[in-house]
């Protein structure tokens, strides 16, 4: 695999520690001032991998099957349990065209959407939509069941916060009226 673009930042007061970064989608690294360009060529390709690798673990799942292997994988832990029968068919596939919603739900044909606004997002907030969708097959309309059984993901608060955040920025950091 072939590393994207890395900004090196060489700092005087760093003496021998590296860290890597994302900075506005960049990546960024940072090096003591006194680093050989020979230290730079063996420390940073490594640390780069190990900080994708890492950040790839964190992140909601790229492709449409693996969305769909971890929406499975949410009704089973925190849906499926509560429900009276089996979860209906569904299917789930990134979309590029959803700019108002962070996902929608087809509860008659089994379709859900989330929108591709969230790829890279930490994997609890793309968790918390899928489950968001994944109740919809079962409750149409945000009632108090529906609310009960998104609440049961522990991070439903922590996810709704990042998304306003996210709308926030994304609105140039105005509040609308």
């Amino acid at each position: 695999m072939e590393s994207p673009p890395v900004q090196i930042r060489r700092s005087a007061r760093r003496r021998s520690t590296l860290t890597v970064f994302r900075e506005q989608g960049r990546l960024v690294a940072v090096v003591p001032a006194l680093l050989t360009a020979r230290q730079e060529a063996q420390l940073v390709p490594p640390l780069i991998e190990r900080f994708l690798a890492k950040e790839a673990r964190r992140t909601v799942p790229a492709g449409d099957e693996a969305l769909h292997d971890r929406a499975e994988t949410l009704a089973a832990r925190y849906l499926q349990p509560w429900l009276d029968g089996p979860l209906p068919e569904f299917s789930v596939t990134w979309v590029s065209n959803q700019n108002r919603r962070w996902g929608s739900c087809s509860p008659d044909t089994g379709r859900i959407r989330v929108t591709d606004r969230l790829r890279g997002a930490p994997d609890w907030v793309g968790d918390y939509v899928l489950l968001h969708e994944l109740v919809h097959l079962v409750e149409p309309n945000h009632s108090k069941r529906f609310q009960s059984l998104v609440a049961r993901y522990p991070d439903c608060e922590r996810a709704k916060a990042f998304l306003s955040g996210m709308e926030f920025a994304r609105g140039g950091g105005h509040l609308r009226p």
